[in-house]
Formats: structure tokens, C-alpha cells, sequence
């Protein structure tokens, strides 16, 4: 800085000094940046050399850039936990240095923690916790006063009429800080400790866990325990305090700098008390700790530490912050997760395929979308080809040796994830291992995967192709050719009632006849229904629809493109066709009938059906549940298209929803601004004429903002309303569906538990978890029309299930 100021003197270059100078503070803003987000990564010197290096660099520029390297280090916090030690050692080293600087430190840290849990942001909120308590290890905040935080927070499980979700949270909160700094808090404070954890004891022995069931990716319970998230932290919590708060795997670089940290003045935490319960929060839900290796996995190498060691705890945590913070970019995800501080004490690749199929197959929801897993895992077989891909190959047998217990939303990510992981590798696998799928009830998990995976395979290349590279023996479940099937063009199809007309009508689509052409072709038609009912003009007529849609797709049966324009170019006709909601049905029926074979080509024309308005979403749902569908219910195209439907509803609903949001601000601003002109006016008393016209201008817009604003709720209202419908619909079919079932069962004194059974039931759990967020909207109207008490007890568990996870 010194050399700077003098240079000011030098008259010649004083024109260049000024440019410079503005650009300077940004770029050393941005190397100061760089210098802290890089601190940890792998480097030719020693971490510890790298961080007195550095905080020796920001304690020059502090007098300077004091509020930007506050802000940084706040956001690194956040959102980098992954390298939580290396930055509170960081800031232990600047606080050792400038007492004012780690004051200021804390304070913000508590304005950002009180920023984030009232945006709902708990995640973050956890590392920001994690943070503050890992720098009592650096001698910045004072043990007692983290202590009181701690006792604050479980005092959350004292508070009256909230949800168990947010006790859960402060609850978890606490405990996953404790292997970071348990056994400093313990030595310093060792009785309020024992209280804490006592009160947190009491705590987690009155949970009500009624939601388990839903959230477990397995029903059985061997051969690894599918835990609920608190009671397996607190094994691992107990197992710590047994082990006298050893642990073996946090990277602790704070012990090098010992001797000057512990020379430091510490800072009292201000008082935190947690902001109150707000109706209708929505607080992270309750998850079940992903099992899937334990140490006889492993054979080779490190040992794996064991379910309740908190090491695994750790492990897990970091590797999932890596996915957190990298998810985006693969190569530097797959690359950061390879590079894993203490690698070598570990069977790290175990470590990271468990921790990935733990997120892929997450209930409700994975944190991230599916298609990145696979992504991710391509990229690390890519890295590690000498061990990686046989730890992969090694995880897809466990799996699929598993198949039989595993929940139904889960068995569709893995269809998914390993159809498109074939993909990359040339479709090779050793198929014959899994040929025991071939002796049992095709019904059954096994062959069913096996089925869907090359179903998906095949949208990823071609029939033949899969042919070729399933052996023969695998014959039953290899799919279907994806061609057309087309009644009036077979032997037998001069007989059908609807062949002359069909040839008219392709012959008039051919020669480019006008809709109203089309039409006149069509009232000639044949009614099948006319004998039921006298009134011609009235009755339904399913043939109609039969012959113009079979011709028309026949027609352009060729790709996607030509099917997409077809119904694009003939949309008058389908929609007077599909007036009434049977016509709706049968429109559907007729796209299943010529596209049986090609379940993708189903679904993009249901899609396209919905998006232009000739069906609506409940006529998708009742076909789906319909008779003519029953032998498909457990195919997964049926439930892609239905929850493709539900997606649909529901952004339509919150379309319109900003759409009014947004006309009200729009009018608000206006008012405000009429207001602050009216109140100038006072003041002014010239242009009286412009003003009255801007006046006028400024009412006229106000009514049609009001007016507009009028429509779109009553939009809002019928789109919400038709909302809770499909809702209705849907849960409504499963409850006759799954009666039916129960019925026959109880009936025939036969067991309830078939394979059909499981699917269903599942399917019912997967919908009400994937769209949890708009069914709680609905929860009164369900509860009072169709999960009441008088339903039968394995359907209305379902739903308590559902009910406990926000409760």
C-alpha cells in the first residue's frame, strides 16, 4: 500500500495511477476470494503452511477489505462445509491476531444464521451451527456460551402444540455438532452436557415414528437395519460418549496451531433464541440412514467403519456435502470425492457408491435429479477404471439380490439409473447371473426389473439391438417391436363395422380435405350404441373416434414429428370428437390400441393430448385405473404418464396463481405511486390539465388491473378446483381398487400380500410422496370424503403415514 501512495507523487504517471486504481480494489477483491475458496485444496506445501500464510495475507488487508473478507468467510461457511475445519482454523488464526476482526466474525455469523432459519434454509442452517461450534475448538468462542446455544435449541422439544418436525430439527442440530466438538464442551462442561443429553434422551424415547414405513427403501430388516435419522445419530452419539469422545476421522488442522490459538481471547455467543413456530412452515422431513455395505463388504483394504460408529457419520456427511456443493459439474464432483482427505484410512469407493444409491433412492424425493447420479458414476468409473466400476458392478447385484423387499419408487429410480448406465458401457452385463428371474411368476420383482430395464434400454437404442445382447434364454422379457398396430389394415378388417370409413377417411386426410369434409365423413359413421338409445343425435359414438384416430396415427405413424403434426393439424376435429368425457376415454383407449407395443410413443401422445386440451388430466387418471388398463397397472409407463399428469395440473395451477400475484403487485405499485403523487400535487399547482389526464390515464389502467386481477382469481379458483379433483379422482380409484383386493382376499381366505398387492399399495404411498406439498393442501376434504375412519386399516395407514411426516 505503502509503495502505492508514493508513486502518487510522481506527476508523469499520474494519469495511469487514477486509471488503475479503480480496477485494483476488485481485482484484489477477487484474489482474495480465490485465495480463501482455494485454502485446502491439494497443493506442493502443507495445509498447515497454506493457512498461516494466508491468514497472514488477510490480516494486511483487513484494514481495507475488513467487510469483504467478513462476507466471504460467512459464505464459505455455508457453503463449503465440506472444509468446515479448514476455515474455522482460518478464522481462529485471524481472531489469535485481531481480537476486534473475531468478534466482528461471530456476530455476523449470528445475523446470517438468523437470516437462513427465517428463510427456511435448514440445511444451511445446520453448517452454520456446525461452524460456530468448531471454532470453540480455535479458542474463538467461549465453551459455556455454546453450551447455552445447545440448551436453547433443545428447548425447542419443551414448546407446546408444533410440529415434532421442528423439535426434530433443533434436536438433530445439536447432535450432529458433538463429533466435532463433544469432547471439548464435555471437558469444560460436563454436567450441563449430561443434562443436555439426558433431555434429548426423553426426547427421542416419546417420538411418535408412524411416517417409518414410507420413508424405508427396504421393508425387510436384514441385512442392515433401515434406521430412522435421529435414532442411528444418537447410537452413533452414544457409542462417541462410550469411546470418551474419540474419534479418528475429522481433519483437525487447529491442533498444529495450538500454542498460539489457545493464547487468544475467546467471545461470548450473544444469546440465541430460536424464532418461534410460523402455521404452515415447512421443516426438513424425517429421512431413514441408507444402509447398504458394512465391513464384510470391503474384503480388501481399510476396514468400513461399523452402522454406530460416528465415523461413519462423518464420512457420510462430508461426502454428501462434496455432492452438495459440486452437483452441477460432475467431473470436479466425481474428482473431489476421490480425493477425499484420509482416503487411505478408508474404503472410500464403498463409501461413495453407498452414499450415492443413498441419494438416488431418498423417499420422497433425491436431493438432486436423477439423471446426475448416473452422470456422476459414469464419471467416476471413468477415473477409478481399475476399482471403481467392479465396487458399482458389486452394488447392482446386492441390489437386485434385493429386489423382493425393496420399495417400488425405489425399484423406478433403479430401472432408470441402470438402463442408462448400460447405455454408456455398450449394454454389456453378465445377464446369465440374474437368470434365476426367468423361473419365477413374471409378476415378481426380478423379472419384472429385468423386463423395464430393457424397455428403457431400448428407448436408449433399438429393438434389435437389445435382441442381440440379451441371450435367448431371456426371450419372455425382452419387449415387444415398437410398431403400429392398425385393425383395418389386417385380413379380417373388411368385417369391421368401421372399415368402409376408414378408408374414406384416409383417403380424404391424404387428399388434404378440409376439417368440415372430415366431419360430414364422420356423421355417417355407424353408431354401435344407437340401438340403447333412440335419440341419434345424443348418443356417444366410440366408432367415430375408433376410425378417424387409428386412420390418422396410422397415417403418421412414421416418428414422433409426423404423430405430433397430425394432431396438431386435425385439433378441431379431435376436440369435437372428445366433447364429452367418454369421448375423452375412448381417445385414450385408441391411442393404448395402436401403440401397445411402444409405451414412449403412449406417453408423448398423452402428453401432447393434455398440452393442447383435447383430454383433460382426471379422463388421464380414469383411463389409467379403467378395466381396459388393469393387465398394464403395474408396467411403469402407467405410472411416468400419471405423474407426468399430476406435474402438469399442478403447474398449470401455479401459473396462474403468479399470474395473479404478480397483477397484484402491479396494482399496489400503482396506489403507492398515486399516493406519492397526490401528495406532490399539494406542493404543485401548475399543469393542472396534463395532470387530470394523467389522472384519468392512471384510474382507467387501475380498473383494468382490477378487473384482470378479478379473472385470474376466478381462474385460480377453478384450476384448483379441478386440482383437487384429479386428487380425488386418483386416490378415490386406488381406495376401490385396493377394497376389491382386500375383499377377494378375506373372501377366499387367501393372503393378502401378493405381488400386485405390494406394487399397489407403494404406488398409492409414491403418489401422496411425490406431490406431498400440494396434497397438504387438501388434507380436510380427503379426510372428510375418503380416508375416514371406516376404511379398511392397511389403505388408511397410507395415509396416517403421510400425515405423521409433517406432524
Amino acid at each position: 500500500m505503502s509503495r502505492r501512495r508514493h508513486s502518487d507523487s510522481d506527476n508523469e504517471g499520474s494519469q495511469t495511477h487514477k486509471r488503475r486504481r479503480t480496477s485494483e480494489p476488485i481485482e484484489i477483491e477477487d484474489r482474495l476470494e480465490s485465495l480463501i475458496c482455494r485454502v485446502g485444496e491439494k497443493s506442493t506445501s502443507s495445509l498447515e503452511s497454506n493457512l498461516e500464510g494466508l491468514a497472514g495475507v488477510l490480516e494486511a488487508d483487513l484494514p481495507n477489505y475488513k467487510n469483504k473478507i467478513l462476507r466471504i468467510l460467512c459464505s464459505v461457511a455455508r457453503i463449503l462445509p465440506e472444509k468446515l475445519t479448514v476455515y474455522t482454523t482460518l478464522v481462529g488464526l485471524l481472531n489469535a491476531r485481531n481480537y476486534n476482526f473475531g468478534g466482528e466474525f461471530v456476530e455476523a455469523m449470528i445475523r446470517q444464521l438468523k437470516e437462513t432459519l427465517k428463510n427456511n434454509l435448514y440445511n444451511e442452517a445446520v453448517y452454520l451451527v456446525r461452524f460456530l461450534s468448531d471454532l470453540v475448538n480455535c479458542h474463538v468462542i467461549a465453551a459455556p456460551s455454546m453450551v447455552a446455544m445447545f440448551e436453547n435449541f433443545v428447548s425447542v422439544t419443551q414448546e407446546e402444540d408444533v410440529p415434532q418436525v421442528r423439535s426434530d430439527w433443533f434436536v438433530y442440530v445439536v447432535l450432529s455438532c458433538l463429533p466435532w466438538v463433544g469432547k471439548e464442551l464435555y471437558e469444560k462442561k460436563d454436567v450441563e452436557m449430561d443434562r443436555l443429553l439426558s433431555q434429548i434422551e426423553g426426547y427421542l424415547k416419546g417420538r411418535v415414528k408412524t411416517h417409518l414405513p414410507m420413508l424405508q427403501v427396504w421393508t425387510a430388516e436384514k441385512p442392515h437395519l433401515q434406521e430412522e435419522y435421529l435414532d442411528c445419530l444418537w447410537a452413533q452419539i452414544q457409542k462417541l460418549k462410550k469411546d470418551r469422545w474419540q474419534e479418528r476421522h475429522v481433519l483437525r488442522p487447529y491442533i498444529a496451531f495450538d500454542s498460539v490459538l489457545c493464547e487468544a481471547l475467546q467471545h461470548n455467543l450473544p444469546p440465541f433464541t430460536p424464532p418461534g413456530h410460523i402455521p404452515g412452515a415447512q421443516y426438513p422431513m424425517p429421512r431413514v440412514v441408507f444402509r447398504m455395505f458394512d465391513y464384510t463388504d470391503a474384503p480388501e483394504g481399510p476396514v468400513m467403519p461399523g452402522s454406530h460408529s460416528v465415523e461413519r457419520f462423518v464420512i457420510e456427511e462430508n461426502l454428501h456435502c462434496i455432492i452438495n456443493t459440486h452437483w452441477k459439474e460432475r467431473k470436479s464432483c466425481a474428482a473431489q470425492l476421490l480425493s477425499y482427505p484420509g482416503k487411505n484410512k478408508i474404503p472410500l469407493n464403498y463409501h461413495i457408491v453407498e452414499v450415492i444409491f443413498g441419494e438416488l433412492l431418498q423417499l420422497p424425493t433425491p436431493p438432486h435429479i436423477d439423471v446426475m447420479y448416473t452422470t456422476l458414476l459414469i464419471e467416476l468409473c471413468k477415473l477409478q477404471p481399475g476399482s471403481l466400476p467392479q465396487v458399482l458392478a458389486q452394488a447392482t447385484e446386492m441390489l437386485y439380490m434385493r429386489l423382493e423387499t425393496m420399495n417400488t419408487s425405489c425399484i423406478d429410480r433403479l430401472i432408470n439409473w441402470f438402463s442408462h448406465h448400460l447405455s454408456n458401457f455398450q449394454f454389456r452385463w453378465s445377464w446369465d447371473d440374474w437368470s434365476d428371474c426367468l423361473t419365477v411368476d413374471l409378476e415378481k420383482p426380478k423379472p419384472k426389473f429385468v423386463k423395464e430395464v430393457l424397455e428403457k434400454s431400448m428407448r436408449l437404442s433399438y429393438h434389435q439391438r437389445i435382441v442381440d445382447i440379451v441371450p435367448a434364454t431371456f426371450s419372455a422379457l425382452i419387449p415387444a417391436e415398437p410398431i403400429f398396430t392398425y385393425k383395418y389394415e389386417e385380413e379380417s378388417a373388411s368385417s369391421l363395422p368401421g372399415y368402409p370409413a376408414s378408408i374414406t377417411v384416409g383417403n380424404a386426410i391424404k387428399s388434404r380435405a378440409s376439417n368440415e369434409e372430415i366431419l360430414t365423413i364422420l356423421k355417417e359413421v355407424p353408431n354401435p350404441n344407437q340401438e340403447d338409445d333412440d335419440d341419434e343425435g345424443e348418443s356417444f359414438n366410440p366408432l367415430k373416434i375408433d376410425v378417424f384416430l387409428q386412420t390418422l396415427l396410422h397415417l403418421a405413424a412414421k416418428s414422433f414429428s409426423h404423430s405430433f403434426s397430425a394432431l396438431g393439424k386435425f385439433h378441431e376435429i379431435l376436440k369435437v370428437l372428445t366433447e364429452r368425457d367418454e369421448g375423452k376415454l375412448h381417445i385414450l383407449k385408441v391411442v393404448y390400441e395402436v401403440w401397445r407395443n411402444h409405451p414412449q410413443m403412449i406417453a408423448v401422445l398423452v402428453d401432447k393430448m393434455i398440452r393442447t386440451q383435447i383430454v383433460d388430466c382426471a379422463a388421464v387418471a380414469n383411463w389409467l385405473f379403467s378395466q381396459d388398463m388393469a393387465h398394464e397397472f403395474t408396467r411403469l409407463f402407467v405410472w411416468e404418464i400419471l405423474h407426468s399428469t399430476i406435474r402438469k395440473m399442478n403447474k398449470h395451477v401455479q401459473k396462474i396463481q403468479q399470474e395473479l400475484e404478480e397483477a397484484k403487485d402491479k396494482l399496489e405499485k400503482q396506489h403507492n405511486k398515486k399516493q406519492r403523487d397526490s401528495g406532490d400535487d399539494e406542493d404543485m399547482d401548475m399543469d393542472k390539465n396534463s395532470d387530470k389526464n394523467s389522472d384519468k390515464n392512471s384510474e382507467d389502467e387501475g380498473g383494468q388491473l382490477e378487473e384482470q386481477i378479478d379473472r385470474l382469481q376466478e381462474k385460480v379458483e377453478s384450476a384448483q378446483s379441478e386440482q383437487k379433483n384429479l386428487f380425488l379422482v386418483i386416490f378415490q380409484r386406488f381406495i376401490m381398487l385396493l377394497t376389491e383386493h382386500l375383499v377377494r382376499c378375506e373372501t377366499g381366505s387367501v393372503d393378502i400380500s401378493t405381488p400386485w398387492y405390494k406394487n399397489c399399495i407403494e404406488r398409492l404411498q409414491q403418489v401422496f410422496l411425490m406431490h406431498h406439498v400440494t396434497i397438504q393442501q387438501y388434507m380436510g376434504t380427503l379426510e372428510n370424503l375418503l380416508f375416514t375412519a371406516e376404511l379398511d386399516h392397511h389403505i388408511l395407514a397410507v395415509y396416517q403415514q403421510f400425515c405423521a411426516l409433517q406432524l
